[in-house]
């Protein structure tokens, strides 16, 4: 059973997009608090599915396969519906653009050097894009039911275009070093 504790905090980031898609359409400031809180929540079993699976001693190869597809999948439903509801718009939707093609174009590139028995690991600057991008997310999604002195939106604006900078440098640095590899 303990075996099956990391896989399922992972299947559970996949479970939660329907109820966090679902919070969009509740009226007033519960939705965003409710939204932020099931985002977070998804967030910590990030870190804790990792965590165990690597303590535990119980990482398995269904863990690493799902673990970054939970992740983009739940970072992109997010970043999609909050375009969708105008609560990332204007120009704050280039980063959120970037990010999301940074990260089929990264999933690309890490198959096709898995077939190739080729790594592609994760780099330091990737785990501070993954924070901003969080932080970003976490603070969008509160948006305007913050407190009046958390300016959520810009805060989360701010964020957001941190985390695509860095999300363009980090793709251009996977893509340089999957190019060796490529015919």
């Amino acid at each position: 059973m303990k075996k099956q504790i990391p896989n399922l905090l992972t299947l559970s980031r996949i479970i939660v997009i329907p109820a966090l898609v679902a919070s969009f359409y509740i009226e007033g400031p519960v939705s965003n608090w409710l939204g932020f809180t099931l985002f977070a929540l998804a967030g910590i079993t990030d870190f804790f599915d990792g965590y165990l699976a690597r303590s535990m001693n119980v990482a398995s190869r269904l863990g690493r396969f799902l673990d970054p597809i939970a992740d983009k999948l739940l970072v992109a439903a997010a970043l999609m519906m909050m375009v969708a509801f105008g609560r990332i718009s204007g120009l704050a939707v280039l980063p959120a653009v970037i990010i999301m093609c940074r990260e089929i174009l990264v999933s690309g590139l890490r198959e096709h050097l898995a077939e190739l028995k080729v790594p592609l690991p994760v780099t330091v600057l990737a785990k501070w894009k993954t924070t901003a991008q969080i932080l970003a997310i976490g603070f969008l999604l509160v948006g305007e039911a913050s407190p009046d002195l958390i300016p959520s939106i810009l805060i989360g604006d701010v964020l957001l275009w941190v985390a695509g900078l860095v999300t363009v440098q980090t793709g251009y640095i996977y893509l340089r070093t999957g190019l060796k590899h490529l015919d």
